[in-house]
């Protein structure tokens, strides 16, 4: 019946929320109405998920005019407050992702989006190693294969054609090009990638490699973007996901 226009669709990540950062993205963000029909953050919205980061991202995100989705990343994480980070950006209208889905009805088009942090793990040709180092390390090596599985079925419980995976950590070697490496087993899991084609995404977005690529793709073709703030040096990208009118 032909088609209809795209859905637009706004993200970003590791904004590391900060004194020094306050109120710099959210100009950008407010000036998304007409430009952008949801939001999708990708982790490590703050620096070092302390209280008072927190509310500086809240305040930042207050009010937008399109709706906002989410995924936490590890410096969300690194005081042991990811559940607060979560209850505050809950109490601030933001859909928190891990491990399960949201469903979004856009001009009565059906958006599904699965999400999970993701973790380490390495890719074929960078191995990782979970036995080796701190007792960090090798929770966050362990930690890629255990949320690719639940991204896999968080994807599979979404009853629409248009599903859209997030995570903090990438899912390819594409979109880690430009970092060392070296490093790439901490950036990211081949399992998160395996889950993405298995569960038919068709987009799927990450952060965390600051010094890594924009575009890629997994194994079975699915368009993969990192939307790190440091790769975009903007606020937010903007992708265009094809609909077909039903």
């Amino acid at each position: 019946m032909g088609n209809i226009a795209p859905i637009r669709l706004a993200a970003t990540a590791d904004l590391h929320l900060r004194p020094a950062v306050a109120g710099r993205f959210r100009p950008d963000l407010l000036a998304l109405d007409g430009q952008a029909d949801l939001l999708i953050l990708a982790g490590d919205l703050t620096e070092g998920g302390t209280r008072a980061a927190t509310e500086l991202l809240c305040a930042e995100l207050a009010d937008l005019p399109v709706p906002v989705v989410a995924v936490l990343g590890n410096h969300d994480h690194d005081e042991n407050r990811g559940e607060f980070v979560t209850r505050r950006l809950t109490e601030t209208g933001v859909v928190v992702l891990d491990g399960d889905s949201t469903t979004l009805t856009i001009r009565g088009h059906r958006i599904g989006i699965a999400g999970v942090m993701g973790g380490a793990g390495g890719f074929a040709g960078h191995p990782g190693d979970p036995d080796t180092g701190s007792a960090e390390h090798r929770a966050r090596m362990r930690r890629g294969p255990i949320d690719a599985a639940r991204l896999r079925t968080a994807l599979d419980e979404l009853d629409c054609a248009t599903r859209i995976a997030v995570t903090h950590f990438s899912p390819v070697v594409d979109t880690l090009v430009g970092e060392r490496p070296s490093i790439y087993p901490g950036l990211g899991c081949q399992a998160l990638g395996e889950a993405i084609d298995a569960g038919r995404a068709d987009l799927a977005l990450h952060g965390h490699a600051h010094a890594g690529t924009e575009h890629g793709q997994t194994v079975g073709g699915v368009p993969v973007r990192n939307v790190s703030y440091p790769v975009l040096r903007r606020t937010c990208a903007i992708y265009e996901l094809p609909v077909d009118a039903v």
